[in-house]
């Protein structure tokens, strides 16, 4: 499945979110990420995710699709990330 993951954490939370989905994805812009991932690693990186952050404060969105031809996405303005290395 394709994945697009976007996350606002605290702070104190935000390396340790961040070193996560770099294990998983390919970094896109600040704190958003997508790849393509099975079910197994998507439910191991959605629980990894969960131990790691405040519910009550802290939110990740996550959006799948079958595959990436199934969404269009247009950037204006400089293109960050790009699908380099995973950790």
């Amino acid at each position: 499945m394709f994945v697009i993951l976007v996350y606002d954490t605290a702070a104190e939370r935000n390396p340790k979110v961040l070193k996560t989905c770099r294990k998983y994805l390919h970094w896109t812009q600040r704190s958003v990420f997508q790849g393509e991932l099975s079910a197994a690693q998507y439910r191991a990186l959605t629980g990894i995710l969960n131990s790691v952050i405040d519910p009550t404060c802290d939110s990740i969105v996550t959006y799948t699709a079958r595959s990436p031809d199934m969404v269009d996405a247009t950037t204006y303005g400089a293109t960050l990330g790009g699908p380099g290395d995973i950790l």
